[in-house]
């Protein structure tokens, strides 16, 4: 078998394949895509209620409760003051379930809104590439918990500030360093407003 061959064969099994591609691809200067999904709470979070009132991070990351994901949502957590002193609103935006959310939130003591994509529609209108979602075991409270989630989104942030165009586009994200990156980007284009 040539290596041709085996390359055509493994093509057909979606474990060898990478990320879906989506068609739209948001890019810094374009205006940021309107959406809305289902919060933590369960209740329609809709960006046209957020857009244009102050900077907006939407961050999107693949799986509550995994390693590099939670070290991403505590960094957001732990800077929720500096970040709401400099005029910005966090929301995380995973595959994940409703439910699933609010467990990442309890055992976290998360203090910002997720918003659960399980179909990928708000990671395709920002142009985030989706792979498959997959089931997890963790450990709640001492009880055994899967937690299922719809699509696997890459980990991608951005910033979109209060005219509603986005101006930071992040698609190599350090998770324990994306909060600090973000104070940065909108100290940034507030001393370049002035």
């Amino acid at each position: 078998m040539t290596l041709t061959s085996l390359f055509s064969i493994l093509a057909f099994f979606p474990l060898f394949q990478g990320p879906e591609q989506p068609e739209t691809v948001i890019e810094v200067g374009d205006p940021a895509p309107e959406f809305q999904a289902l919060d933590h709470n369960g209740e329609t979070w809709k960006s046209s209620e957020h857009v244009g009132k102050k900077f907006l991070v939407v961050y999107f990351y693949p799986a509550d409760l995994t390693g590099g994901c939670t070290k991403q949502a505590c960094g957001f957590r732990d800077h929720y003051k500096d970040l709401q002193s400099a005029g910005v609103e966090v929301i995380g935006v995973s595959g994940d379930s409703v439910r699933n959310h609010q467990l990442f939130r309890s055992v976290h003591d998360l203090n910002f809104p997720l918003l659960a994509d399980e179909k990928g529609a708000v990671a395709k209108a920002f142009g985030v590439p989706l792979r498959d979602g997959a089931t997890l075991t963790r450990s709640v409270d001492g009880v055994e918990t899967k937690l299922t989630r719809g699509v696997t989104a890459s980990r991608w942030t951005f910033v979109i500030d209060p005219d509603g165009n986005v101006i930071h586009k992040n698609t190599n994200v350090t998770p324990a360093k994306d909060s600090e990156e973000i104070l940065r980007v909108v100290a940034s284009a507030k001393e370049n407003a002035k």
